[in-house]
């Protein structure tokens, strides 16, 4: 399931960073783009061969725990996507939205019994802030930035599980 969800995120990632990218990055984000759904697809394989094998969700309370932490992330990262329109910061929304999957992977380490999301988390975090200091010293947008460290953050984590859950 790593490789499946975080294959398919990163994928995303890099679709975001199409949002006014130089042209010379146009084709290295589609290929990374193909590629993190092939590993999501892989994953998903995975997943479907091993389905009746349990898993961290299968522990009593974890789905309930994985649904509060989803939801208070999609809440948070809504709400300030919201306040940034409001504020005229559009732009800055992808470092706001990669912040808050970064942030919400530390709590969901633990639900998931996969200590390397604290890694993960750490890194997508730096890369919000970053991508928000990049862009104020060129003239591209935080997405760019953004979505090519959170697409490769999580199409290595994503890589890593598929190999990690296949030995």
């Amino acid at each position: 399931m790593t490789a499946l969800i975080l294959g398919f995120f990163a994928s995303a990632w890099f679709a975001w960073a199409q949002e006014k990218p130089p042209e010379t990055w146009k084709k290295p984000l589609m290929i990374a783009g193909a590629l993190s759904l092939v590993v999501a697809a892989i994953g998903a394989f995975s997943a479907w061969r091993h389905w009746n094998d349990g898993s961290a969700l299968s522990e009593p309370g974890a789905m309930r725990r994985y649904g509060i932490i989803a939801g208070v992330e999609f809440g948070i990262a809504a709400v300030g996507s919201i306040v940034l329109v409001l504020s005229r910061h559009r732009p800055l929304i992808p470092a706001w939205i990669c912040l808050v999957v970064g942030v919400h992977f530390w709590p969901m380490a633990s639900v998931l019994k996969n200590p390397s999301l604290l890694i993960l988390g750490a890194i997508l975090c730096v890369v919000a802030v970053a991508a928000v200091l990049l862009a104020r010293r060129s003239s591209l947008l935080p997405s760019a930035y953004a979505g090519v460290g959170a697409g490769t953050a999580l199409l290595g984590f994503a890589c890593w599980g598929a190999v990690w859950a296949n030995s």
